[in-house]
């Protein structure tokens, strides 16, 4: 037998949109009950900050700092010196805390680190919240759910100090309606490449079918259909996925985000059959140590797989998004911040919509 010695050489156009197996051990999770009402929307006010036709929303993705805490404060503190313009909300893409998503990870990974970040923070799960693999007995998502699907805001027994609540959103897939933009997050679980079971499908189908028109649409999942990272590389089920809700809905979202490769990357995809375009970005770089590398060949403005435009990429520094909303178009911003918490503003920017 072939001995092995770490991950053969790739490159991006190999990596961006590929067929990922899963490992033996890697099963999917059974999803847990949810705490709101089917289909699992819910508006600014139901989870505590105030509505507007425009608004301003930050976007972080893979963000706890289990090995190194200073590249999730620094994250966080350039987010607190940007918060004088007031964003409404953070949102997060998954793997909020590492690395099995234990209820005990959050003060620490969560709670703390953004103590002084005056917004709520909403969003997804990711692999790593769901992955209960050091206690199997613990059901999969069970601390998620507690701090994030709560069914009373309430500040959780240890963290009083950090003077949070836990947040209320009705499901671990779900919904967020405002004024301003229509949110449809999903889950895609554990297994390498991400897995979206039928009824979850049908949801987002429905979801997107569902969503108002004139203001701007927004799908999160938190494995990326196109990465030309080295490591893991974007999932080509997860785009399947994607691909079938949006022809079966009639709907094509303005913008699809994604987090789990920790890095920063945009692509531009022209959808089959139209000349429609839209972006899909991975926000994967907002606090956890351990960066992934771009593969050779991700060179802006080359184009990947049919239709997939790299457009820019950051694999060495940790950052967030910065999204505006007004009327039917959306203003997107990364800021960089550095290992030595140096902030650099507008390191790649977009719109998106129309």
């Amino acid at each position: 037998m072939a001995r092995r010695f770490g991950i053969p050489p790739t490159t991006a156009r190999a990596q961006v949109h590929k067929l990922q197996t899963p490992a033996a051990t890697e099963a999917t999770a059974q999803l847990p009950p949810p705490t709101g009402q089917s289909p699992f929307r819910a508006t600014p006010a139901d989870l505590g900050f105030t509505d507007a036709t425009q608004l301003t929303f930050f976007v972080i993705g893979d963000s706890g700092g289990i090995q190194d805490p200073d590249p999730q404060n620094n994250v966080s503190n350039a987010m607190q010196a940007q918060a004088t313009s007031t964003p409404a909300f953070v949102y997060h893409v998954g793997d909020l805390v590492y690395f099995n998503g234990d209820e005990a990870d959050y003060p620490s990974q969560f709670y703390e680190p953004y103590a002084h970040l005056n917004v709520p923070i909403i969003g997804i799960p990711g692999n790593h919240d769901g992955d209960n693999s050091d206690d199997t007995s613990v059901p999969s998502l069970s601390a998620f759910m507690a701090n994030l699907c709560s069914t009373t805001a309430a500040v959780p027994a240890g963290s009083e100090e950090y003077n949070r609540d836990t947040e209320t959103q009705p499901n671990c897939y779900w919904t967020l309606q405002s004024e301003a933009v229509t949110i449809i997050g999903c889950y895609s679980n554990v297994p390498s490449g991400g897995v979206i079971e039928p009824d979850q499908a049908a949801w987002l189908q429905s979801e997107l079918a569902a969503a108002p028109t004139g203001v701007p649409l927004i799908v999160t999942l938190h494995h990326p259909p196109y990465s030309a990272d080295a490591f893991h590389g974007g999932s080509a089920k997860m785009g399947e996925v994607l691909d079938t809700a949006f022809q079966g809905s009639g709907r094509t979202p303005d913008l699809v985000l994604s987090g789990h490769v920790h890095d920063y990357q945009r692509f531009t995809r022209t959808m089959p059959g139209s000349s429609t375009t839209v972006p899909y970005v991975v926000i994967g770089n907002s606090g956890y140590h351990n960066l992934h590398k771009l593969a050779p060949g991700a060179t802006p403005g080359e184009e990947l797989a049919t239709g997939v435009v790299f457009e820019a990429g950051d694999d060495s520094n940790w950052g967030f998004l910065t999204l505006t909303i007004s009327g039917t178009q959306i203003s997107a911003e990364y800021t960089q911040v550095a290992k030595d918490g140096t902030v650099t503003p507008g390191i790649d920017s977009f719109t998106a919509g129309s």
